[in-house]
């Protein structure tokens, strides 16, 4: 998908596209819309970085069931390969 936003609407918020992709993470993760490891992944900051910022906001971070069975995928994963 891809999302056209004009400049009249971003100039006057002085974010770069990074920052607003940042910003849409932390808002959807928020209101629960998206996943922690989504919202990262939207944000495109790594889990410790994805983290440490929603603390700084005092955003609480909620390890959901989806959370898990990824983090359980890539334990399996990364065993399998070793």
């Amino acid at each position: 998908m891809l999302i056209n936003l004009s400049d009249e609407l971003i100039a006057p918020l002085h974010l770069t596209e990074e920052e607003v992709l940042l910003e849409l993470g932390i808002a959807l993760y928020a209101s629960g819309r998206l996943s922690f490891g989504k919202a990262r992944e939207l944000a495109r900051l790594d889990w410790v970085q994805f983290r440490r910022l929603l603390a700084e906001r005092n955003i609480p971070v909620h390890y959901q069931e989806a959370d898990f069975e990824a983090d359980l995928a890539a334990i399996k994963a990364l065993s399998e390969a070793a």
